[in-house]
């Protein structure tokens, strides 16, 4: 079964840092892309960052130059280091990604797969 798992949420003090953690597991044959997404209550889901198989990255305005996205290929995993938290980063943080895998002895592309999502909270 091919599937994304999440790790690294939790509570922490305004100005913390937390490290998510995502790693794909299954039969895959590659990674094209891979990102998080966000979703505070009551409001859309949004990108928070996301890398592409040859190491691009864009980050949405509000994390940039606090957020990190990195990917380790050979583990199918990707982190993202997030310094300097503010209250309004509290949400559900989700993995995404755009991988092939073998299923049944056939490839199979999956263009938007997700995890189960992990909760950031920060607040004093």
């Amino acid at each position: 079964q091919v599937q994304l798992v999440e790790s690294g949420g939790g509570l922490v003090q305004p100005g913390g840092s937390l490290r998510l953690s995502c790693a794909a597991s299954g039969s895959i044959l590659s990674i094209n892309a891979m990102g998080w997404y966000r979703q505070a209550p009551g409001k859309q889901r949004e990108l928070v960052a996301g890398i592409t198989s040859g190491g691009s990255v864009n980050y949405a305005d509000s994390v940039k130059g606090r957020f990190t996205i990195s990917r380790a290929n050979a583990e199918n995993t990707v982190y993202l280091q997030m310094n300097s938290l503010k209250p309004e980063d509290t949400a559900v943080y989700y993995c995404n990604a755009d991988l092939t895998a073998q299923r049944m002895g056939i490839p199979r592309r999956y263009v938007e797969l997700w995890g189960q999502g992990t909760l950031v909270t920060v607040s004093s």
